[in-house]
């Protein structure tokens, strides 16, 4: 049975400045390890300080670059439990490959699956993540797994830009119910654009809008934007609606590939992501907004240190 002890954070490369702004918030100083990698692209991790006995979080999405990215936090969790840490927390606030969920076709691995695995069998004894892509994701790991939400921070944003008229919108038929409760606390309609993704690529067609949209603001919400395909799709589809003007919002800002000029040159009149992950260093998009999700992130690893409820952060 773990008993309470020393907190510590740590972080690897991947986005150091949302795990010292986790610190900030906590009021804590930020763990201090050597995460590199050798000129044979071996990547070495030593955690200079003591660590026995301690409530261990170390903070690290999974993104850009994402391979390496998961090693070094794979490496970071053996390198605390070969220190001797008490109870290990993986906080990954976006889990990559978390669209290989299942065998949608012969012969293909379920990758999400592989991750939780390798995650264990590193040592992780608890992870943290924030809106994954599948929720069943939680149900490959054997350790407990605590999903936070940002909708609660996107809905309070778009409520304080007092849209006129406002419908929110599912970017396919699989988040209509992340669509459905945005809608609720925005008291807004929603609407559902249905698409079919195109053979194994990012592509996707949309096809329609199930919904009234005409003449309303529209809020596109995904759970995450990669290429922006998607959310692009459904600009086309919602023009051709007659909606008076179009925002798209999502947790993960992913933005790979060209996304961010194909996104740039849409009539899209803001882009509301959070801080999940690193902007791209060549974002240069004036409509980007993004939201931290620090606090969310700080006060969970708060309640799992001491015990009490992470559910309760969002209920009422």
């Amino acid at each position: 049975m773990f008993q309470q002890s020393s907190l510590t954070v740590f972080t690897g490369n991947t986005h150091p400045a949302l795990a010292q702004a986790v610190c900030d918030y906590i009021g804590m100083p930020l763990g201090c390890a050597k995460v590199f990698e050798f000129s044979n692209e071996n990547i070495f991790v030593k955690i200079e300080e003591n660590v026995r006995q301690h409530d261990v979080y170390i903070i690290q999405p999974t993104s850009s670059p994402v391979n390496k990215g998961i090693m070094e936090l794979l490496i970071m969790i053996d390198a605390v439990k070969r220190a001797s840490a008490g109870r290990i927390t993986a906080v990954i606030p976006y889990y990559g490959y978390g669209r290989t969920d299942k065998k949608d076709q012969p012969r293909v691995p379920i990758t999400a699956r592989l991750i939780a695995d390798m995650l264990e069998v590193a040592g992780a004894n608890r992870i943290l993540t924030v809106d994954l892509h599948a929720g069943q994701i939680q149900g490959f790991f054997k350790v407990p797994v605590d999903e936070l939400t940002a909708l609660f921070i996107l809905t309070r944003y778009f409520r304080e830009l007092n849209l006129k008229d406002p419908v929110v919108v599912a970017a396919d038929i699989g988040g209509a119910k992340k669509a459905r409760n945005f809608a609720e606390r925005l008291n807004a309609p929603f609407a559902i654009i249905e698409k079919r993704r195109v053979h194994n690529n990012d592509a996707s067609e949309a096809l329609n809008v199930i919904g009234e949209v005409a003449g309303k603001s529209a809020i596109i919400v995904d759970d995450e934007i990669a290429t922006g395909g998607t959310i692009l799709e459904a600009v086309h589809v919602l023009e051709t609606h007659g909606v008076s003007e179009i925002y798209a919002c999502a947790t993960h800002g992913i933005f790979s590939g060209q996304a961010i000029e194909r996104l740039a040159a849409s009539s899209i009149k803001q882009v509301v992501v959070t801080d999940s992950v690193p902007l791209p260093q060549k974002h240069q998009m004036p409509q980007i907004q993004t939201l931290t999700i620090a606090p969310l992130i700080g006060e969970a690893i708060q309640r799992i240190h001491t015990g009490r409820s992470v559910g309760a952060m969002f209920e009422g």
